[in-house]
């Protein structure tokens, strides 16, 4: 018997027939045996593939209000974006470090300081570079023979960048075996922190508004982007026009008035584009703080920084020591350079006017007096006399093309300047390498969680036109406390889920139907970066037309943080929460933003529903109560109300993780598929109780029954009855009493580990593949 016909058969054995009654209570939870990769073939396809490997699942059977059996499936994989997606952001990163030294390489007329602090940012750099390059030769190597990082490796310095226990965590429930089931998807994480670099110092949130607080100016990545198109345009159009003016003063020499016209023309329009060019208001904006921080006071000299590398005060001393006197600046001087260009070739405009109308005039529309004075006038210019004419305004046209350009790049190098500054963290290049590698983990869960959807979407039109219009919701549910070294992990966290807002992804043709051809690429740089999904060509053509034509998809990330264990009872009644209340506040105005504009698409049917749970969620974190874990309930209904990602995290997406999955699970069974309120208890502890058999061995989480009802009120019951923050407090004091010999955490094959549907199946996996390699 083939593995699909054994599990047809034991899907129809599972759920018998509709009318059959249910057996007693403590049969109502069904463990059912499986093979690895037999459950169902849809996780086999190549697109799957593309984002998930090595499937373990177990198969349950419950019962329903209807007194029929529902089938529940529950699955995990690791993914083979694990080591991708961070080795692909690496390689664009050294590409990005390499374009910028380039950039600040060509920069000119500079003065000794700002030379220095060139100097120094193309250092930080090449630094950058180096440690890049090493990170992405040991990935390349270690990719090769696993698709995962364990937990215990959470603090390897050559996996700073690569998501630690990533999962993806999928239940299907299936009320007929003769139908296709409904699947609920999790990705599991341990948090997006550099535990390497450690969190003596607090995490990014609290890092970066160090080195940052004290600069007084800073660009936008959009005013670095124009600083660097007008330094282009200047750069094209100033020899341009030295060229045509040489031209027109050439033309002038010949007897021909219509070529003398066509290259005042052909100048005319570069002209024209050069002060349009000018009038940028960076420009100006630029020039007056550099003015008011006393920077630029003569002509010609660039700014000076200070030794940290940003823009002080600066004076100069005469010989008796005191201050010389700064000119005045006047705001509209830059106005009245880039108008000194276009007055300059008005003037020359003019003067050619005259002098191709004295000759194109007839002495019949011209009086007598008028005659003798232009045969007078011309008389007096024999021979080159036109070109003795405009060479002065031609040269007073080059004057002012060349005084505006050298203002116009003075200004734009302190742009750009600021930007390289800016983007090393002020001389910080270990605070950029602990960026890049927060963000890199949060990355490696984002394309994760967004290929899945859109895969799982794609016979749903309406749903990728809402991800086109309104953009994919993320929503990171964290169990972080606010006590001790997990402060610095949500601050690291905090700064790597922001950073993905900057991410966009669009769909394109892959070459093949091989997974390594569909696998995620990536383009752009920090701040904008487009993640490209491959489809095969005849799924690609089922598109709606606005993502064939290479529509963007943006990205809604939101964190909501809980802390759940003993710490945070610890930070509540001694410590101080404000860091988890304003990250929920923050997230809550975005959520409520993206909710808004998903009204407006064609999937925002359920607008009132949604708008009651916002107000929930709004409830709950405004109330005091401690261990609020309303707010994750309702922040994750409206997840999934409007088809968003969801993602569970903990430190290391292993016990609290584990314990949020299951609870959630059966939650959903119970409200969305009638799952017997008097066999939730049993549900949830045989979820939390099972044991998984795999080939590298077994484990299981086991509470005694005392300990699982103490926190159940009121029996079985509803969401409400269940107090999943005295779960957690329970969970780890069940550690600490396992030192003791009191442990409810049994050890099943060898291996210690949380729960079955918790993200930890690849640890042991990993541990077995050392012990088989050793």
């Amino acid at each position: 018997m083939d593995g699909e016909s054994e599990v047809e058969e034991k899907m129809s054995s599972l759920t018998g027939e509709r009318g059959e009654r249910t057996p007693p209570d403590y049969q109502c939870s069904v463990l059912c045996e499986s093979l690895q990769g037999s459950v169902d073939d849809k996780e086999d396809c190549p697109l799957m593939r593309a984002v998930s490997c090595s499937w373990v699942s177990k198969v349950y059977r419950l019962p329903t209000e209807t007194d029929c059996w529902m089938l529940v499936k529950e699955k995990m994989s690791e993914s083979p974006l694990t080591f991708h997606i961070p080795t692909l952001l690496l390689d664009n990163l050294i590409k990005e470090e390499k374009a910028r030294i380039k950039e600040l390489n060509d920069l000119c007329d500079l003065s000794p300081d700002w030379d220095g602090l060139r100097s120094d940012i193309i250092a930080h750099c090449r630094q950058l570079i180096g440690w890049y390059e090493a990170t992405v030769s040991e990935l390349s190597r270690m990719r090769a023979s696993s698709c995962f990082k364990s937990s215990q490796r959470k603090a390897d310095r050559h996996l700073q960048f690569v998501p630690t226990n990533l999962h993806l965590q999928r239940m299907e429930v299936i009320h007929d075996p003769n139908t296709t089931g409904e699947c609920y998807d999790v990705i599991t994480v341990g948090a997006a922190a550099n535990h390497h670099m450690s969190f003596k110092h607090g995490g990014l949130k609290r890092l970066i508004s160090k080195h940052t607080g004290s600069s007084p100016l800073s660009f936008s990545p959009g005013e670095a982007s124009r600083a660097r198109a007008l330094l282009a345009s200047v750069a094209q159009l100033q020899p341009l026009i030295f060229g045509l003016s040489e031209e027109v003063l050439a033309s002038s020499l010949e007897l021909s008035p219509t070529r003398l016209q066509q290259a005042l023309n052909r100048l005319a329009y570069q002209t024209e584009q050069f002060v349009h060019a000018l009038k940028d208001e960076l420009v100006r904006s630029t020039l007056l703080a550099i003015h008011t921080l006393s920077l630029a006071p003569s002509r010609g000299h660039a700014p000076i920084p200070t030794r940290n590398g940003t823009l002080g005060n600066h004076t100069s001393a005469n010989q008796e020591g005191l201050p010389a006197v700064v000119p005045e600046y006047d705001e509209e001087d830059w106005d009245r350079t880039w108008a000194n260009v276009a007055m300059s070739f008005n003037c020359l405009t003019v003067m050619m006017d005259r002098l191709l109308g004295r000759e194109e005039l007839t002495p019949d529309l011209m009086s007598s007096p008028q005659q003798e004075a232009t045969s007078s006038y011309v008389s007096s210019y024999p021979g080159g006399s036109r070109q003795d004419q405009l060479l002065p305004l031609v040269l007073t046209l080059r004057e002012c093309v060349r005084e505006a350009s050298q203002k116009a790049k003075a200004a734009m190098n302190v742009v750009l300047l600021q930007e390289a500054l800016a983007a090393s963290h002020h001389h910080a290049p270990a605070l950029t390498h602990r960026r890049d590698a927060v963000f890199s983990q949060a990355l490696g869960v984002l394309v994760c969680g967004v290929a899945l959807k859109v895969y799982e979407s794609l016979d749903k039109p309406e749903v990728l036109l809402q991800f086109h219009t309104a953009g994919v919701l993320v929503q990171f549910e964290v169990l972080l406390s606010t006590y001790g070294e997990e402060v610095g992990m949500l601050e690291d966290m905090e700064v790597g889920v922001s950073d993905l807002s900057g991410v966009a992804f669009c769909v394109t043709t892959a070459t093949s139907d091989h997974p390594d051809h569909l696998l995620p690429t990536l383009r752009g740089t920090r701040g904008s970066l487009v993640v490209e999904l491959r489809l095969p060509g005849e799924t690609f053509c089922s598109l709606p037309q606005e993502l064939q034509a290479g529509g963007l998809i943006r990205v809604c990330p939101v964190l909501f943080n809980i802390g759940i264990n003993q710490n945070q009872s610890l930070a509540e009644r001694f410590g101080d929460c404000s860091l988890q209340d304003r990250i929920n506040q923050e997230n809550c105005e975005l959520l409520k933003s993206y909710c808004s504009t998903f009204r407006d698409t064609p999937s925002g049917g359920a607008g009132q529903d949604i708008e009651q749970l916002l107000s929930s969620l709004q409830s709950s974190i405004g109330s005091k109560k401690r261990k609020n874990v309303e707010v994750l309930w309702s922040a994750a209904s409206v997840c999934r109300r409007v088809n968003g990602v969801r993602v569970t995290s903990c430190k290391s997406a292993k016990d609290r993780t584990a314990m949020s999955v299951t609870l959630e699970q059966c939650v959903l069974l119970r409200d969305e598929h009638t799952l017997r309120n008097t066999h939730f208890n049993t549900a949830l502890d045989t979820m939390r109780r099972c044991v998984c058999v795999c080939v590298v061995g077994a484990w299981s989480l086991r509470y005694n029954s005392g300990i699982t009802n103490q926190n159940r009120t009121g029996g079985s019951g509803g969401c409400g009855e269940i107090n999943l923050s005295h779960l957690f407090i329970k969970r780890c004091r069940g550690k600490r009493e396992g030192a003791k010999g009191n442990s409810n955490l049994h050890r099943v094959g060898g291996c210690r580990q949380g729960a079955l549907s918790g993200s930890s199946w690849g640890g042991a996996r990993e541990r077995e593949r050392k012990r088989v390699r050793g």
